[in-house]
């Protein structure tokens, strides 16, 4: 049981990767399901998540003042969240898609959910500014002269 809860973080957090495999129409609809089952609270706890994982990168780690508490909880919030859309919310959708889809079926239906959780980040305008931030810094003119057909 141990391993199978490590696999399903690993499939999880790898999810917010460029994925090379396609998910096919039963771990599509896993995930749709999934998505459809999360309700905004739900969604920013999975950001949460998403930005404490990113904050454990040893480079990162300084800049944040997560504690272990904190951590711990997030991390009972999340796998809660996520034994209840598999078990119950979208059960039928789970065998369907481990029949159809084999041992990728979680991982497609992740990758979605993890892009749910990158969009929740992303749709808040303090952090869109944040992330522009740098583009004052950018030569606008190598730049433009790079991009001027010849």
């Amino acid at each position: 049981m141990k391993n199978y809860v490590v696999l399903l973080a690993f499939l999880f957090s790898a999810n917010f990767l460029p994925q090379s495999a396609i998910a096919g129409p039963a771990s599509e609809s896993l995930g749709t399901c999934m998505i459809d089952s999360l309700t905004g609270k739900e969604r920013k706890q999975l950001a949460q998540w998403v930005f404490f994982a990113m904050a454990a990168h040893p480079e990162i780690k300084e800049f944040s003042k997560i504690t272990a508490e904190s951590q711990l909880k997030t991390n009972e919030t999340v796998g809660k969240l996520v034994t209840r859309l598999l078990t119950e919310n979208c059960a039928e959708q789970v065998k369907k898609a481990a029949k159809e889809d084999g041992p990728t079926a979680l991982s497609g239906a992740f990758e979605l959910v993890g892009k749910v959780a990158m969009q929740e980040l992303m749709a808040n305008k303090e952090v869109v500014a944040s992330i522009s931030g740098y583009a004052k810094f950018v030569d606008q003119e190598k730049l433009g002269a790079l991009m001027k057909p010849r």
